[in-house]
């Protein structure tokens, strides 16, 4: 029995040494193990914890181990695979079912305390590869897996001075043409654009999903939004699908959690389905991008979290950007459409994406956005009034259902109106 270091900390401590950088950024470890039957491991203490593979807990370190495995892919899609682990499986041909080069180098255990400098196991040039900054398939079984493609895109994202080898886009091309992205899981799909949307460059991902052609199948919504212009005094980028991806990799320079991120993505959907006739204008294209949204939070089984911060974002966001012109009884209806007042933090969210929204355009990258800051404050002033105590006066007053209401209402105006003072000036939207 013997075992090895495999995968992202290997990967990540060469890195790390080609940058200069002492040790591994790679936090989780993964090990592969040679020569054991599932049986050894549970005599040696290991918890079996693979359902669909033979993976285990190490007793004391709780670290994954799988056993070396191979592949054989039985039906489309995901889950039609039958995993292969015997003790004869070896190393190298565990190696050779992974995903990318760069992942599919190894280094012993007695050596993994300092990966970067242990003998290296690298039967498919991974070091190489990592040295060009070339996201290379390591065998054709890259083809039996689409959610590859995925990942591809996602280590575009995470690695974005890396390119995808012209035989490795070739080929996920095909796998695009044969339909083999017809068949992913959407809980795969999710999980694997979770991710990259939380890489160092999102946009990347996109890229290398428009190029193979599988974002248009995925998520046709973001797909057409390319060669769709927009007004050039809002945004002089003018193309939508450059816009929303300057907006992608605004969130992620603002290190915005993945809520925001997922809202930034779906927030102009609706400017896809504008009529040409009345281009470069999108009115009305909130409602069309909430619409829409919906239905790629259904298709997708998007977490309930994503998706009603999405939808304040994409029905609100041009009235947020227009706030600074708003009167207090215009701002207090804001924030009352967009629940701020029962869910403040996730009010913050919402601003937070608008501001990657107005910031992810040509020349305004380092723009402030006054808005968050004004519609702040005015939460604040409105959540200080005593709501308990203005309804018991209403109802001292002979009030009853509807008009208490809107006694507390008022009473928010007039507090917003006199913490406020003037309104500002009116500032571009859209």
């Amino acid at each position: 029995m013997k075992t090895y270091l495999v995968g992202g900390a290997v990967r990540d401590a060469l890195m790390a040494q080609g940058a200069g950088a002492p040790g591994a950024s790679h936090v989780d470890r993964d090990w592969v193990v040679v020569g054991a039957t599932p049986e050894d491991m549970v005599r040696r203490g290991f918890l079996p914890v693979g359902r669909d593979f033979p993976v285990f807990l190490h007793p004391d370190t709780r670290e994954e181990h799988a056993l070396a495995r191979t592949e054989r892919k039985t039906s489309p899609g995901y889950r039609g695979f039958v995993v292969h682990s015997q003790p004869g499986v070896t190393l190298e041909d565990d190696l050779a079912r992974r995903d990318l080069t760069i992942n599919a180098m190894a280094v012993a255990a007695s050596e993994a305390d300092d990966p970067a400098r242990a003998q290296l196991i690298d039967p498919h040039d991974g070091q190489r590869d990592l040295q060009d900054r070339v996201l290379r398939h390591v065998t054709g079984a890259f083809a039996e897996d689409p959610v590859r493609i995925l990942r591809v895109a996602r280590f575009a994202a995470r690695f974005p001075d890396f390119s995808v080898a012209a035989e490795t886009l070739d080929l996920m091309q095909r796998m695009v043409v044969h339909g083999e992205v017809d068949h992913l899981v959407a809980e795969r799909v999710w999980q694997e654009l979770a991710r990259g949307l939380m890489e160092q460059r999102p946009s990347r991902m996109f890229d290398v999903l428009r190029d193979c052609g599988a974002l248009q199948r995925l998520l046709p919504e973001v797909d057409r939004l390319w060669g769709v212009p927009q007004r050039a005094e809002y945004h002089p980028e003018i193309d939508t699908g450059v816009h929303l991806m300057m907006v992608l990799d605004m969130s992620a320079r603002l290190n915005a959690p993945l809520t925001v991120r997922f809202a930034c993505l779906g927030h102009d959907l609706g400017k896809g389905t504008t009529p040409p006739a009345v281009l470069p204008r999108h009115i009305g294209h909130e409602e069309r991008s909430a619409r829409l949204l919906k239905g790629v939070c259904e298709r997708l089984r998007v977490p309930v979290d994503c998706r009603e911060l999405a939808d304040v974002v994409a029905r609100e966001h041009g009235n947020i950007h227009r706030s600074e012109s708003l009167g207090a009884g215009a701002l207090v209806r804001l924030l009352e459409r967009c629940d701020a007042l029962r869910k403040p933090a996730r009010f913050h969210e919402v601003l937070l994406a608008c501001e990657c929204d107005a910031r992810g355009r040509l020349g305004m990258g380092e723009n402030t956005y006054p808005q968050r800051e004004r519609l702040g404050r005015a939460l604040v002033l409105a959540q200080s009034v005593d709501t308990a105590g203005v309804a018991r006066q209403a109802q001292a007053d002979g009030l009853s259902g509807v008009k208490v209401g809107e006694r507390i209402h008022a009473a928010r105006v007039a507090t917003v109106a006199l913490g406020m003072g003037a309104a500002g000036p009116a500032v571009a939207g859209d």
